[in-house]
């Protein structure tokens, strides 16, 4: 059964601090121009937490770990962030535009806590793999500061709306709303009322948990969890406590973990494609590779329009989007190549995946393109030495133009129900087959283990 808890948020005191200049993107897609813009804003913005800057002369004492929890203790004792007085629910909402388009659209969602728990209690499900760097990163960093600052994105499914209907009932102004640089409007509402908790974490119980984003935060949050427990000598899995308000807690605070839920029956959900540039390739030819892929694909040649311009970026993926079927566009060089497969010929090559698995894109690009045709394997691919993962396709034709990369992919993004069949049946895809857009503002609330 999943467990979900309410809980005494630390948060961002507004009387303090202008909002809008200390929340950040969550930290994985915070570049170094960004982490530079949110020191710039703010001498409390959160940035100094969940990515702070490794200095000369870090040691084992004084590093990028211990400088975050000496950071987190000031901005408490200042009074910058005050932890609440009650155990709640918080309501979350996004307004944007979907990107690329003038479409508007608004998800809906919760903050809450929810115990962790194995993959294989078949309670949470994940969809994509992880690099084990990035793990003890975020492991080193939650032992330091004792704190989640940062949310886990949950789907769930509910096709009658009662946590929406309960949190969102009654029309009221949201207590928070911050548009961020993505002109992201978020608002946040604030549930105390025990009863109507209660009804909330009644009707969740009985649904599975998918993670949307945030994998890497979960599994070392998991770890975590299964540290204390024997540190403590409790057990990982022991029934919650009871609050003097009569709700729920869990058994010790590492036996949960800080999470948005999302109902994926609900709208407003939006999965955008991750590009991916293959750099460092010996020799690398565009139409050498063309040539070679044509064992497995069709390859058509995406020429200049009569007036001599080049397709871009929007061109490129306006061919892609309009070709039917599995496709993905390889930019180089020498030329820009549409790839459609050969099923008979790429068939050997998937034949130890499942159907469900064999007729993704990013699978087939990841399995036929960049491990058969380009000598990328599994563990090459993970190890983050020839694959760099963009959600921008100018971006990533920007990288081939300058040398940085020999080649960009620009592939279509996975479905939600595709996700869904994968993750559901305890399958996985390659890491950064997703993205869902918006991301989560970090900053909002946050969960103490203290």
């Amino acid at each position: 059964m999943a467990r979900l808890y309410p809980f005494r948020a630390l948060r961002y005191d507004p009387a303090r601090v202008n909002m809008t200049d200390v929340v950040t993107q969550p930290y994985d897609k915070i570049s170094p121009a960004m982490q530079d813009a949110y020191y710039a804003a703010s001498p409390y913005n959160l940035i100094r937490v969940i990515l702070g800057k490794h200095l000369p002369g870090d040691n084992d004492t004084e590093n990028v770990y211990t400088r975050a929890a000496a950071t987190l203790n000031d901005f408490r004792k200042e009074g910058i962030l005050k932890e609440e007085s009650e155990p709640a629910l918080y309501g979350y909402s996004q307004t944007y535009k979907v990107p690329g388009t003038e479409e508007v659209r608004e998800r809906r969602g919760f903050i809450a806590l929810a115990q962790l728990s194995d993959y294989a209690d078949k309670v949470v499900y994940r969809h994509e793999q992880t690099f084990p760097k990035h793990k003890s990163d975020r492991l080193s960093l939650f032992k330091a500061t004792r704190a989640y600052c940062e949310q886990i994105y949950m789907l769930y499914s509910d096709p009658t709306f009662t946590a929406e209907k309960i949190i969102f009932a009654d029309g009221a102004a949201p207590e928070l709303e911050i548009t961020d640089e993505y002109d992201v409007i978020h608002r946040v509402w604030k549930l105390t009322d025990p009863a109507l908790i209660q009804k909330v974490l009644a009707t969740m119980e009985d649904k599975w948990l998918l993670i949307a984003d945030g994998h890497h935060r979960y599994e070392t949050s998991t770890t975590y969890m299964f540290e204390r427990a024997a540190e403590l000598g409790v057990d990982p899995k022991a029934a919650p406590k009871t609050t003097p308000e009569g709700l729920p807690a869990p058994a010790f605070p590492e036996q949960a973990m800080m999470m948005t839920f999302v109902n994926a029956d609900a709208p407003g959900i939006t999965i955008l494609p991750t590009h991916r540039v293959a750099f460092g390739l010996p020799d690398f030819s565009g139409h050498a590779f063309a040539d070679k892929a044509e064992k497995f694909f069709t390859v058509e040649e995406i020429h200049a329009t009569p007036d001599g311009h080049l397709p871009g970026a929007p061109g490129l993926l306006q061919h892609l989007n309009e070709t039917p079927g599995i496709a993905f566009i390889a930019a180089t060089r020498d030329g820009d190549f549409l790839l459609t497969p050969k099923p008979e010929a790429i068939a050997p090559l998937l034949a130890h995946l499942s159907p469900r698995q064999q007729q993704l894109d990013v699978v087939q690009l990841h399995k036929v393109v960049l491990e058969n045709l380009l000598g990328l394997n599994e563990e090459k691919v993970r190890a983050g030495n020839n694959v760099r993962y963009l959600r921008e396709a100018t971006e990533a034709l920007q990288q081939v133009g300058s040398g940085n990369a020999d080649v960009a992919f620009l592939i279509k993004p996975v479905t939600l129900e595709q996700m869904k069949e994968v993750s559901l049946n305890l399958e996985v895809m390659p890491q950064k087959s997703t993205d869902f857009y918006p991301k989560l503002l970090s900053g909002l609330a946050m969960y103490t283990l203290d």
